[in-house]
């Protein structure tokens, strides 16, 4: 037996459109075009049917065309490294409140430390025809965005600089933050510190070794090759490195962990050790002042970094021509305990 009964309507993707509207209210587009735009000339009676039939469809204006007609599209791009990582939550929302100030919209997305992945996304932002990117790049090489720069689109890195291409970049002091960690760590007695960092290929983990070696340097200290693990962030090749430094002939006694994550790993691994380890890690993590000991970060301001990238790209957006610049931020070291642990008497 055939089946009669009627197929439901389509639940998605007809959107009203003003032809719908005006077609409710009795009115031309062109009338429905001025309420929705706020222009005078329609009278308030007409203008109060044109609204019910607005309200009663469901009808959004289309901003998309309407910006579009204007050359502009009042939104920006961001590419992060991973919206899931606690130090770019801060970071994406002061971008988004400079945004949202200048009326506009914020897409963002994860490149997951990948440089094609971070190519593949900033270029589908700008087909999306977005004015701005803000880009933490995965990548070295970046001549990639040169035809959308020449084309217009503001574009501002922020934690890295560019690779390969003269851009605006606002970054914090890996390399200062990651010194006067490491001396703070020899100034309590350490003479053996090892360094647990990022893939070396990433900016801020080399400036981080750079300030690490730097200090060891200034302190006559000689480094075992031993004492420095670069690679990836994963907690298995973290807990790896951490454990054959405490296990070597000399161990290391103070830990200088590059960013927040290899510290999360490292306080795992020093809190089963069997003797007291000094601990100090770049960026701060969540409960890390009610742990026992507090650990002892290099805070670096994640807002102010967004906030600061932000505020250049609609400086450009605004018109700014001057040459592209370099903004480095300030961290700060807070001593909450792990980092102030003098090393064994015997070691």
């Amino acid at each position: 037996m055939a089946d009669t009964a009627r197929r439901p309507e389509p639940r998605y993707g007809t959107r009203p459109t003003m032809k719908d509207v005006a077609a409710r209210a009795g009115v031309g587009l062109k009338t429905v075009s001025r309420v929705v735009n706020g222009e005078q000339g329609v009278t308030p009676d007409t203008e109060r049917r044109v609204q019910e039939a607005i309200d009663a469809l469901g009808f959004r204006r289309n901003d998309s065309a309407r910006v579009l007609r204007k050359g502009r599209t009042a939104s920006i791009g961001l590419v992060l490294e991973d919206l899931a990582d606690p130090f770019y939550g801060p970071l994406n929302r002061a971008v988004e409140e400079v945004a949202r100030a200048h009326g506009a919209l914020l897409i963002n997305g994860s490149s997951a430390e990948d440089p094609d992945r971070e190519q593949e996304l900033a270029l589908a932002l700008c087909a999306r025809r977005v004015d701005g990117l803000i880009v933490i790049p995965a990548g070295c090489d970046h001549r990639y965005l040169e035809p959308e720069i020449k084309a217009g689109v503001a574009t501002v890195f922020v934690d890295r600089p560019a690779g390969r291409i003269d851009a605006d970049a606002v970054l914090s002091d890996s390399f200062g933050g990651a010194r006067s960690g490491t001396a703070h760590l020899i100034a309590h007695g350490h003479r053996r510190i090892g360094f647990v960092g990022d893939l070396p290929r990433i900016h801020t983990a080399s400036e981080r070794l750079r300030g690490y070696r730097t200090a060891m340097a200034e302190a006559d200290l000689a480094i075992d090759d031993a004492w420095v693990s670069l690679g990836t962030t994963a907690p298995d090749r973290v807990r790896e490195a951490v454990t054959a430094m405490l296990a070597a002939p000399e161990p290391v006694t103070a830990i200088f962990a590059g960013n927040n994550r290899v510290t999360v790993t490292a306080v795992r691994v020093l809190a089963a050790h069997h003797r007291p380890v000094a601990l100090v890690g770049f960026d701060d993590i969540e409960l890390a002042d009610l742990l026992d000991p507090g650990v002892t970060v290099i805070a670096q301001d994640a807002a102010a970094l967004g906030r600061t990238a932000a505020e250049r790209l609609f400086h450009r957006l605004d018109g700014a021509a001057d040459a592209p610049s370099r903004v480095v931020l300030p961290t700060r070291l807070i001593a909450r305990g792990s980092g102030e642990i003098p090393p064994p008497a015997d070691g």
